[in-house]
C-alpha cells in the first residue's frame, strides 16, 4: 500500500512538472512572439521615419546633404574604431583613440579641401587665405599626416609593438572604407542631386525587396555568413530593383534641381542647380529590337537615355551591392557581435545601414568617371582664372590660333583679335 501511494504521488508530482513545463513553455513562446512583433514594430515606423528624413534632407539641398553625409562618416568611423577599442581595451594602447580621431581629421583635410579648390574657385581667388591654403594644400595635409605618423612612432611600447601596428592598420583600412568612399559620395552629389539620390534608393528598394521575397519564398540559402539570405530574395530583389530604378530615373530626370549639377555662385555665395540639361536627361527616341517590336508592336519608344543607365546601376546595387553586407556581415562574425552599434533600435548602427551604400558609391563614382563625365568647361574656365595675366594671355592667342586655323573664326573676329 505504501509503495503504491508514492507511486501515485510520484506521477502526480510528474504530471504537475510536465504541466508547469507546458505552462513555462507557453509563456516563453508568447514572450518571444511579443518580442517579435514589437521588434517589427519598431524596424517598421523606424523605416519609416528614416525614408520621410531622406526626403526631407533632398528637399533641404546640397548643403544638407553634404553636412549629413559627413555626419554619417563621422559616425561609421566611430563605431568601427569603438569595435577594435572594446576588444583590446584591456591592453590599455597610448594614444589609439586620439591618433584615429587625429588621423580621420587629416584625411578628411585632403579630401575636402580638394573638393573646395574644383568646386569653389571663385571664392577661393576671392579671398586670400584660401588661396593661400589651396596653393599648398597637398604640402599641409602631408605635413599634418605627417606629425600624425611622428606621434605614432612615439607611442610604441616594447610590450605592445604588434598590437599598436594592428590598430594602426585597423584605424587607415577604417579610412580608407569610410572616409575615401564618402568623399565619392560628395563627387557624386557635385554631378547632379539624381547621382546622389538614385544610388541610394535603389540600394534601399533592393535591401527591401529582397527580403519581402526572401520572407514570402525564401527556401533556398544564399550564403553562409547571412543565413537569412536565400536565391529566391536575391532573385527577386534584382527585377524588383530593376524596375524601380527604371521609373524612379524617368521621374527625376524631369526636373533641372535633380539633374543639373551643383554649383556655386560666388556672387550671391549660395550654392545653384540650374543649367541646360545634357543629353542623358533629354528625351529620346529609341527603336526596338525586331523580337520586341513582334512582341509588342511598338517600333520604337521614348526613354531618358538616363533611363538605360539605371540598369547599369540597379544591376550593381542588386547583383554585386549585397556584397557589401555580406563583408560587414563577416566582420561581426569575426567579432562575435550582432550589429556594429545600436544607434538605431531594431536596425543596429549607422554602419549597418549603410554597408553597401559604400561599395554602391565607389561604383557610380566609377561609371560617371567612365562612361559620362566630358570635359567641363567650367573647371577650365576656373583654373585659366588662377592663372598670371601674361599666361592667361598666352592660352587666348593659342585658342585664338587654333581657331582660326580650323575655320571656326569668321574673317571679321580673325582681323579684330
Amino acid at each position: 500500500a505504501d509503495k503504491s501511494r508514492r507511486q501515485l504521488k510520484n506521477d502526480a508530482d510528474s504530471e504537475l512538472k510536465q504541466q508547469q513545463g507546458e505552462t513555462q513553455q507557453i509563456h516563453i513562446s508568447s514572450e518571444i512572439q511579443i518580442n517579435f512583433t514589437e521588434n517589427y514594430w519598431i524596424r517598421g515606423v523606424l523605416s519609416i521615419a528614416m525614408i520621410s528624413g531622406f526626403f526631407l534632407i533632398i528637399y533641404m539641398g546640397p548643403v544638407t546633404l553634404i553636412l549629413v553625409v559627413m555626419s554619417v562618416q563621422i559616425k561609421c568611423f566611430q563605431e568601427i574604431i569603438t569595435i577594435g577599442y572594446r576588444v583590446y581595451h584591456s591592453y590599455d594602447l597610448p594614444w589609439f583613440r586620439t591618433l584615429s580621431w587625429y588621423f580621420l581629421i587629416c584625411v578628411n583635410y585632403f579630401f575636402y579641401g580638394e573638393t573646395v579648390a574644383d568646386y569653389f574657385g571663385a571664392l577661393v581667388q576671392r579671398e586670400e587665405p584660401l588661396q593661400f591654403l589651396a596653393r599648398y594644400h597637398r604640402f599641409i595635409s602631408f605635413a599634418l599626416y605627417l606629425a600624425g605618423f611622428c606621434m605614432f612612432v612615439l607611442s610604441l611600447v616594447k610590450k605592445h609593438y604588434r598590437l599598436q601596428f594592428y590598430m594602426f592598420a585597423w584605424t587607415h583600412v577604417t579610412l580608407l572604407i569610410v572616409v575615401t568612399q564618402s568623399h565619392l559620395v560628395i563627387q557624386n552629389l557635385f554631378e547632379g542631386m539624381i547621382w546622389f539620390i538614385v544610388p541610394i534608393s535603389i540600394v534601399i528598394c533592393n535591401d527591401i525587396m529582397a527580403y519581402l521575397f526572401g520572407f514570402f519564398f525564401g527556401r533556398t540559402p544564399l550564403i553562409k555568413l547571412s543565413p537569412k539570405k536565400t536565391w529566391e530574395g536575391f532573385i527577386g530583389g534584382f527585377f524588383s530593383t530593376v524596375v524601380f530604378g527604371f521609373i524612379l530615373a524617368y521621374l527625376l530626370s524631369q526636373f533641372q534641381y535633380f539633374v543639373c549639377p551643383v554649383g556655386f555662385n560666388s556672387e550671391t555665395n549660395r550654392f545653384i542647380v540650374e543649367c541646360e540639361p545634357s543629353d542623358i536627361f533629354v528625351m529620346q527616341e529609341y527603336t526596338l529590337p525586331t523580337v520586341l517590336q513582334n512582341a509588342l508592336r511598338w517600333k520604337t519608344v521614348n526613354l531618358y537615355p538616363f533611363q538605360i543607365h539605371s540598369i547599369s546601376l540597379s544591376s550593381f546595387a542588386s547583383l554585386i551591392g549585397p556584397f557589401g553586407g555580406f563583408f560587414a556581415s563577416g566582420f561581426k562574425r569575426a567579432f562575435k557581435i550582432k550589429d556594429f552599434a545600436s544607434t538605431i533600435p531594431g536596425h543596429g548602427g549607422i554602419m549597418d545601414r549603410f554597408d553597401c551604400q559604400y561599395l554602391m558609391a565607389t561604383f557610380t563614382h566609377v561609371y560617371i568617371a567612365s562612361f559620362i563625365r566630358g570635359p567641363n568647361p567650367s573647371k577650365v574656365l576656373q583654373q585659366l582664372m588662377m592663372l598670371q595675366p601674361e599666361q592667361q594671355l598666352g592660352i587666348f592667342h593659342t585658342l585664338h590660333s587654333h581657331l582660326r586655323q580650323r575655320g571656326m573664326l569668321p574673317p571679321a573676329a580673325a582681323a579684330q583679335a
